[in-house]
């Protein structure tokens, strides 16, 4: 699915990661762990084109994007990639299908309503979403994810502001989308978030290796609806 081949990057004088090879397949979750300030939204960045790595290339499905022309990335984005915020990136002053209604296109994923309902949050696509919980905004941000389809997901933190209850249910969430063929990558402080990815990467200079694997597992909690 995705990539990294030698991958560098430093931030001024300090190294963030060095020499980095890296493979996530479809259908597997990896997640970035390590210090503060070492590197983990940077790469997921990276990977999503948002920024640049100083050496080192990054393959989609056997193409480098990283030699990719304007027209190629924006095709890579719009077509493949999904990103997942802390802060959900959503339109504030917009109701639930108004943010659905920006990810859709034609033979995408599921429909708006379908979607809600896998989140959590069927019958509820006319309200703002600035009368809504952190927990329910980061759904609507799922269910957005879903509507998309993409075949990359990269995720920043996504539990950091969520309750016990939220972060199971969002995890549970990334899960599926993972055992329904997606790659998803997690940076996280999160242990538990951690121990239930099928890889673990530890980012720092020194160190940039593969540490272990979680249970592949999704956390048990969360109120949250099925979609059949």
């Amino acid at each position: 699915m995705i990539t990294l081949e030698a991958l560098s990057r430093s931030h001024g004088s300090r190294v963030l990661w060095k020499d980095l090879d890296l493979a996530v397949e479809a259908g597997r979750t990896l997640a970035l762990v390590g210090a503060s300030g070492s590197g983990k939204t940077t790469l997921l960045n990276c990977m999503g084109l948002l920024d640049e790595p100083d050496f080192g290339r990054i393959l989609f499905e056997g193409t480098d994007l990283t030699r990719a022309g304007p027209g190629r990335r924006r095709r890579f984005r719009r077509d493949h990639l999904g990103y997942l915020f802390q802060d959900y990136a959503l339109v504030e002053n917009a109701t639930v299908r108004a943010n659905l209604d920006i990810a859709r296109r034609r033979g995408s994923g599921l429909d708006h309503e379908r979607a809600l309902e896998r989140v959590g949050m069927a019958g509820r696509a006319r309200e703002r979403t600035h009368h809504l919980s952190g927990g329910e905004r980061q759904r609507v941000a799922l269910a957005r994810l879903l509507v998309k389809g993409p075949s990359l997901v990269l995720a920043d933190e996504p539990t950091g502001a969520l309750d016990e209850d939220n972060t199971g249910a969002v995890v549970e969430l990334l899960h599926r989308m993972s055992r329904e063929g997606r790659a998803v990558v997690i940076a996280t402080h999160d242990e538990r978030v951690r121990d239930a990815c099928d890889t673990v990467l530890d980012l720092g200079p020194s160190r940039n290796t593969v540490v272990g694997a979680g249970s592949g597992k999704p956390l048990e909690g969360g109120d949250h609806g099925s979609e059949g």
